[in-house]
């Protein structure tokens, strides 16, 4: 039988097939049609499908086992409305870091690139023959970024205007955040690791205290980065000679005690190695305005400027007079280590600056929300289906959807291009996917936040393809076994690197 009498043969039974069903049930033609659609549409609409997924995703999602409902996938070409991949878009999902990205695009459209964050410099009294009579005030307005650094070029200023005395005393004034008065958020166990931070309006040395260990002299020499008597360290380290700088001869155990003990202790104990390049340790133990102190005094000293009073937490006094105010980086920079390095302090302290910005201070968690919500909804990027929490994702509340940060995408990219794109990590090259892509098609072709938590693995962002083409990317995935979600994140980065 040749090609065209099996198509005819095929289109006789179907023909003989209606006739026989017609005579079999008494239907018209019309009520069969609208009965096979409806039942079609049913199908559509109740059957889950991977109907909007490409092969190639739908079978690596088979290959590694893992369950779609677990996954929203969202890619399509920047600024095009053609659709490459959508799945679950609409699903109230777990974004961890990715949230940053509704803090610091909300920080860029308020702000602006060139923004920079001031610290107020004041006095009281007079200024006379080199001497302050009166007090010194600290004004901080939360920059996150203010270091030993910054200090030294704040005293140099004040030996420019010839001060070589302060008989008066030194008043911070913290008022510009009304935050919780943790030291850490104690979102886990490692209460002391820089990521569990908390925020404060006086900001110093990312809210670390550091430790040096250096055993290359045959003894254990520990050092502190300058005078800080906000914390105290208990060196029980011994050395050894005759091992190699590995294993427990490679680092210190480190047991601290903040809660029977004030100021809090850390403890250094076991053997390390005279083999070991010197080990470096930082841990939020205190305040930071505490470290501020005693590296500002310490400084003064250093510069022989003499200070005579004492240090203390108040307002600033309405008489205070204008010495000097010392401005941080601009706004892009910061939003660059915030976004690139998933800094989750220097987020909580854009997020509340942006409620004090909009709804006035002090700055603190409502506010904050609202103007996010405010900014991005005049927008139409966010909706109630986003839930902010600390503007930073270290939370299990935070949720957001695959849509909202698609749209947040292509608006930034709208907006600010280069300068955007920019501050986000670039594959194999720098910040959380300096190593992930090192060695893949991917490196310098992806500009990407990831969003890590125990059970969310998660990248957003945008893909160059082989042709030069851009595609705005946003993977989510929300499950116990979370390599699974990273494992899949990188085949599609790979397929998309080598799109035409």
């Amino acid at each position: 039988m040749s090609w065209k009498q099996g198509i005819k043969s095929f289109k006789g039974y179907k023909r003989d097939s209606i006739k026989e069903y017609n005579s079999s049930y008494p239907l018209n033609r019309k009520k069969l049609i609208k009965r096979v659609l409806y039942t079609i549409l049913i199908s559509l609409l109740f059957t889950p499908t991977f109907a909007m997924l490409p092969r190639y995703i739908t079978k690596m999602i088979a290959k590694d086992k893992i369950n779609p409902s677990r996954l929203s996938i969202y890619i399509t070409p920047t600024n095009s409305s053609l659709i490459i991949a959508k799945h679950q878009i609409d699903k109230s999902r777990i974004p961890a870091s990715v949230i940053k990205l509704t803090t610091t695009y909300s920080a860029l459209l308020e702000l602006g690139p060139s923004w920079k964050w001031p610290t107020d410099i004041l006095y009281t009294g007079t200024i006379k023959d080199g001497t302050i009579t009166g007090d010194i005030i600290i004004k901080p307005y939360g920059d996150p970024t203010l270091s030993c650094k910054d200090l030294l070029s704040i005293i140099n200023r004040m030996k420019d205007m010839g001060i070589e005395h302060i008989k008066g005393d030194l008043i911070i004034d913290r008022s510009f955040f009304s935050v919780d008065k943790r030291i850490n958020s104690g979102f886990d166990k490692y209460i002391h690791s820089e990521y569990n931070a908390m925020p404060d309006a006086l900001m110093f040395d990312d809210h670390l205290c550091h430790i040096t260990i250096d055993t290359r002299s045959g003894f254990a020499e520990v050092h502190k980065k300058f005078p800080d008597k906000s914390f105290e360290v208990i060196n029980n380290l011994k050395v050894t000679n005759d091992k190699s700088c590995r294993g427990r001869y490679s680092w210190p155990r480190i047991l601290i005690d903040d809660k029977n003990t004030t100021p809090p202790k850390v403890f250094l104990e076991g053997t390390l190695s005279t083999h070991c390049s010197p080990r470096r340790i930082s841990k939020v133990l205190t305040y930071p305005y505490k470290s501020f102190i005693y590296a500002f005094l310490d400084a003064l000293k250093v510069n022989n400027i003499s200070f005579d009073g004492e240090a203390r937490l108040a307002k600033t006094p309405k008489d205070a007079k204008d010495m000097m105010v010392h401005y941080s980086s601009t706004l892009q920079e910061i939003i660059a280590k915030t976004n690139k390095k998933s800094n989750n302090l220097y987020a909580r302290h854009i997020f509340l600056l942006l409620g004090a910005k909009l709804f006035g201070a002090p700055a603190n968690l409502f506010k904050s929300r609202k103007a996010v919500y405010k900014i991005l909804g005049e927008r139409d990027i966010l909706g109630k289906e986003t839930i902010l929490d600390n503007g930073c994702g270290l939370s299990h509340k935070t949720r957001t959807t695959a849509r909202t940060i698609h749209n947040l995408l292509e608006d930034a990219h709208k907006k600010y291009a280069w300068i955007w794109m920019n501050a986000l990590a670039i594959a194999g090259v720098d910040g959380t996917v300096k190593r992930r892509f090192k060695h893949s098609v991917v490196k310098g072709k992806a500009w990407v936040k990831t969003g890590t938590l125990k059970r969310a693995k998660n990248i957003a962002g945008y893909v160059k393809g082989k042709s030069g083409r851009l595609y705005t990317v946003v993977i989510f995935y929300n499950g116990a076994e979370h390599w699974k979600g990273r494992l899949l994140e990188d085949q599609i980065l790979e397929w998309i690197a080598r799109k035409k």
